[in-house]
């Protein structure tokens, strides 16, 4: 077992770096591509925005239980020491395969699909398979850079940040002061009365899985504690801080679309961004917007490729089941085959989505119930270590205990329904995965039963 206590030698990262490294890894490119599909699962305008704000709600309850994790275990595996603290080495391994096939791949194939619909804007080829060609070509010529030993450096995710950022500045200011006024009286009229093409079909829940995957990501500070100096202070303060920052600019940029676009515009968009530009600007706008985004993709897959090898050699390393993967080549200083297996794994997700011509919803289908499961069994990992090690020392404590804990894991119950009520095949594939890793868990266990002692 790991001690956690080595984890605080080196600590050196402020609140405001905690607050930077957060908002950097949230505000990502999905942000670009979710507000049209939330339109098209919510009723009114009002109701739209209640989800970003409730995300933002479930957000910081979610992180004041992380936040008691965090400085009760200060530890560089995050989640993956957690479940392996309170529940052992068989969940920690299953929570290792789903990173592997399902959240960090799905991710990887989600972030490319928002890079191949911005790009089609662009540049479009091959017909109506546009975007999907766009994010094979992603997905196999990062990966590929990453396995030559091109690892990202600190340019391009300050790049990442910096264009997220400045794209979010810019369609708030032109949804709120610079589009046309005739647009904004459509606007008015789509927000107050539904709009005409806003999916009445849809669903709440459905629109809330889209709001909080938009809002992911926070829970990757756990990762930052073993950095964090004065930790208790420094890591509650600055998840606090940046999901109050990032659930403000959401709500405005949200608000902006609303009044450039109308409800049954957004709901209509494949390029929500794009659109909103294009009525304030004309297509100069829809270029530079378009740009913006396609930069914040690339920079968002890129480094989720990145983190993603890592953690799966880290599988490797752990679990003899996995070892081809925890081999590191001292030539390029990279995990060369987990970058090769998760850029495979991603490309063949990639084509899941070409197949079902939806693409980035197809994706979210596929990812969000197993990311629910696994976040709602990291809130009640929360009451397991409470239970079975009370003599750790926790210098923050979720306020409240138990309603705030209770309160984040049945949200995450609420979310693992509605995924998997609403989002169909994907998801039901996703959950097959998952369960695939059943019989590998099985092996190791063999495995390692046989092992001499």
């Amino acid at each position: 077992m790991n001690d956690p206590s080595q984890a605080r030698l080196a600590s050196s990262l402020s609140t405001v770096d905690v607050v930077a490294l957060t908002v950097g890894v949230v505000i990502g490119a999905s942000v670009f591509e979710t507000p049209a599909l939330v339109a098209g699962n919510t009723g009114s305008g009002w109701a739209a925005l209640l989800a970003w704000t409730l995300g933002g709600g479930v957000s910081i309850v979610g992180a004041l239980c992380y936040a008691e994790l965090t400085t009760a275990y200060p530890h560089a595996g995050g989640d993956y020491f957690y479940f392996q603290r309170a529940f052992g080495d068989w969940l920690a391994f299953l929570f290792a395969w789903a990173r592997l096939v399902v959240i960090q791949t799905g991710s990887i194939a989600l972030l490319a699909f928002v890079f191949g619909d911005y790009a089609t804007e662009l540049w479009p080829i091959g017909a109506q398979y546009s975007p999907s060609i766009y994010a094979a070509l992603a997905v196999a010529g990062l990966t590929l850079l990453n396995a030559l030993g091109v690892r990202q450096g600190k340019h391009l995710q300050r790049g990442l940040t910096v264009a997220t950022i400045v794209g979010l500045l810019v369609l708030i200011g032109a949804g709120l002061f610079l589009v046309p006024e005739s647009a904004g009286q459509a606007a008015a009229t789509g927000a107050s009365d539904g709009g005409a093409s806003d999916g009445g079909g849809g669903s709440f829940g459905m629109a809330m899985v889209f709001v909080l995957l938009t809002y992911g990501g926070w829970n990757e500070a756990a990762y930052l504690s073993a950095e964090v100096r004065d930790l208790p202070r420094n890591m509650t303060r600055g998840l606090l801080a940046s999901l109050g920052l990032i659930a403000g600019l959401y709500l405005l940029v949200n608000w902006a679309y609303l009044q450039g676009l109308g409800l049954a515009g957004m709901a209509g968009s494949e390029v929500v961004a794009a659109d909103l530009m294009r009525a304030a600007f004309g297509a100069p706008g829809a270029k530079l917007i378009s740009l913006l985004v396609v930069a914040a993709a690339l920079s968002s897959t890129n480094a989720t490729i990145f983190t993603g090898a890592r953690t799966s050699f880290a599988l490797g390393r752990d679990f003899r089941v996995f070892e081809f993967l925890g081999r590191w080549d001292a030539d390029t200083e990279t995990p060369a085959n987990a970058l090769l297996v998760q850029g495979a794994v991603a490309l063949g997700l990639v084509g899941v989505g070409a197949w079902t011509r939806q693409g980035f919803e197809a994706m979210v289908d596929y990812t969000a119930p197993v990311f629910w499961l696994f976040f709602g069994l990291a809130g009640a990992a929360l009451f397991v270590l409470r239970r079975i090690e009370p003599e750790t020392d926790r210098p923050f404590r979720v306020p409240l205990y138990p309603a705030v804990p209770l309160l984040f894991c049945a949200a995450c119950l609420y979310m693992l329904w509605s995924s998997v009520a609403y989002a169909g095949a994907g998801a039901l594939l996703g959950v097959g995965v998952l369960l695939a890793g059943i019989p590998l868990l099985a092996l190791r266990t063999a495995r390692s039963q046989e092992a001499p002692s």
